[in-house]
């Protein structure tokens, strides 16, 4: 009954992750930001939700293959997040900064 209780905390705490990761991509402004947002909040929250299905399956081959894939997104999704964002800064991307959205909202006013 206790793993069932730490399996589905795991689970809710992944899940609240997941869904904040989906807030950074939807209210940042440029795309480093949510990169970077995504990427830690997406790796934490996969990494709760499958350790909360690993506790709630118990010691069976099923939960060896699942902590083999935590395993994998531990060290390929910050690696992959990683390579997206300095292949994007190596083909020129510019970081967003307030002053170019200040000149932006400055000639969009102007009539």
């Amino acid at each position: 009954m206790a793993g069932i209780v730490i399996a589905i905390i795991l689970i809710a705490a992944g899940v609240f992750f997941l869904t904040v990761s989906v807030l950074g991509l939807l209210r940042l402004p440029d795309f480093y930001a949510r990169t970077h947002a995504v990427g830690k909040s997406e790796t934490l929250g996969t990494i709760l939700v499958l350790g909360g299905l690993a506790v709630y399956n118990g010691w069976e081959l099923s939960t060896v293959k699942i902590l083999f894939i935590l395993f994998f997104v531990l060290i390929a999704n910050p690696t992959a997040t990683h390579a997206v964002a300095r292949a994007a800064l190596r083909t020129g991307l510019q970081p967003w900064t307030r002053q170019k959205a200040e000149q932006k909202r400055k000639k969009a006013e102007q009539p």
